[in-house]
């Protein structure tokens, strides 16, 4: 009986990752016996025994998911440590990016053939030279347009990381529609290809930036390269298919220009239906400015914060749907003020690290900030101009906030200094339990996705100024 209780001891055990921990007990013969397990996302289990053969005995990290084809294959395309090593929102976004990923190899081929034919491959009285000469404009003409994008909205693609990525797959349709287009008209077969290639290299450089912003996103253990190499192995995976597909599918459809067209015009619908899904599955916990007004709005309104799951389910995805107000954080101080009189009046009435002014004919928003400032006064400035922006919309509104607005609203137009100042004062009761309720409800306030300029600046402070 002695012995038998000794056997049912559990001497040690283990998991795998957040898996369900085994034991392991002492076998009758003086080996290890392990339990069933059953492991997450494998699906495998069953028990086996260690031989106590030295050090040797039980190696492998993850006993009986190494003898399965299964396991292997999927730690070949997952980042080690799947699915606690990334995001939650990690597998559904991979899926429909696989999907769309897919779509576009095909759809490539298509518009890779036009290009060729339309080049003269396959045509006798085609000239090398010239086919080579329209080949070095294109690309010449796409290089050019990488450098000039880059530096025109590359400080803006983290900010609107799902935004740019929606759009940078919906620029790559385009492309691919004028290269198969382009063999239509022969005249203008140089123009559209070297319009196409730039549309493609201004794709590159806006899906590779927010691809990486992404890849931030979902890497939770600093597994930036390991989560951005397993996307890679992802993405020539699904390539490799499309390659093999295309070369089924283009014999088919290539003496027949409408077949081909309609083939492209389904693949492209996929394409973006798939995107659409993949951007929509994203649930980012930082705030940029579309996020942040969502939030203040529904706090504004109800008083309570939208979770990072609801705000992003109601985030627009498509360019042009921000606040009509025009927010700028970090200008230069010059451009504000010309006399002492207006630094006075940016300065007094509030002790925040930052300048807030105001013109209410072009609800434009400019915000200064001084060099102690840090993400939670940045937040608080975007909050503060956002709350000014809210001033002139509809809804309801806290207490304090709506008298305010019934003033504007009553008699003639307030003076833009005064109705900042006030504001200032409801902010210092506001602002608190809207950035604590950011960090209940899972936002991430110790960063931010807002667009923020490089200018900085210093003023005559109170000693009692916040130091954020």
């Amino acid at each position: 009986m002695a012995e038998g209780r000794g056997l049912a001891v559990t001497l040690c055990s283990e998991r795998f990752g957040s898996g369900t921990a085994r034991g392991c007990r002492a076998a009758a013969d003086g080996g290890l016996q392990w339990e069933a397990g059953a492991w997450r996302w494998w699906g495998l289990s069953g028990a086996f025994s260690v031989k106590p053969a030295g050090r040797d005995g039980g190696r492998g990290g993850t006993p009986g998911a190494a003898s399965s084809p299964l396991s292997g294959l999927l730690a070949v395309f997952l980042p080690q440590g799947f699915p606690d090593s990334v995001s939650p929102d990690y597998l559904p976004y991979q899926l429909w990016d696989s999907v769309q990923a897919f779509a576009s190899s095909l759809s490539g081929a298509l518009a890779t053939q036009a290009v060729l034919l339309g080049i003269g491959v396959g045509d006798a009285k085609a000239s090398v030279s010239a086919a080579t000469a329209t080949w070095l404009v294109k690309d010449s003409t796409g290089m050019l347009g990488r450098i000039i994008f880059a530096w025109w909205k590359g400080s803006k693609l983290d900010c609107n990381a799902k935004q740019w990525r929606l759009f940078a797959d919906i620029l790559n349709d385009v492309a691919m529609f004028l290269e198969i287009m382009a063999p239509v008209l022969p005249i203008c077969f140089t123009i559209t290809v070297c319009t196409s290639n730039l549309a493609k290299c201004i794709v590159s450089v806006a899906g590779g930036a927010t691809r990486a912003a992404l890849t931030m996103h979902q890497a939770r253990r600093n597994n930036m390269a390991d989560v951005s190499a397993k996307d890679s192995s992802q993405e020539t995976l699904v390539n490799l298919a499309g390659l093999l597909v295309s070369l089924l599918m283009l014999p088919l459809v290539s003496d027949c220009p409408s077949v081909s067209l309609g083939c492209f015009f389904f693949l492209t619908a996929l394409h973006i239906y798939a995107n659409y899904r993949a951007v929509r599955a994203l649930v980012m916990e930082t705030l940029n400015e579309g996020r942040l007004w969502l939030i203040l709005k529904h706090f504004l309104q109800k008083g309570e914060v939208l979770s990072p799951t609801s705000a992003n389910q109601m985030e627009p995805l498509w360019t042009g749907f921000w606040p009509s107000l025009s927010l700028s954080l970090g200008v230069p101080l010059h451009c504000l003020i010309s006399t002492v009189s207006e630094l006075q009046q940016l300065i007094g009435g509030h002790q925040e690290p930052y300048l807030l002014h105001w013109d209410q004919s072009r609800n434009q928003v400019q915000v200064v900030l001084s060099q102690t400032a840090g993400p939670e006064t940045v937040l608080r400035a975007a909050t503060h101009g956002l709350v000014l922006g809210a001033l002139r919309g509809d809804g309801p509104l806290p207490g304090e906030l709506e008298e305010l607005r019934n003033q504007m609203w009553a008699g003639p137009e307030k003076d833009s200094w005064a109705i900042v100042k006030e504001t200032h004062q409801v902010l210092d009761k506001l602002f608190p339990k809207f950035l604590k309720g950011l960090q209940d409800a899972g936002w991430k306030t110790e960063k931010h996705q807002l667009e923020v300029d490089e200018w900085r600046a210093t003023w005559p402070l109170s000693p009692e100024k916040k130091m954020l």
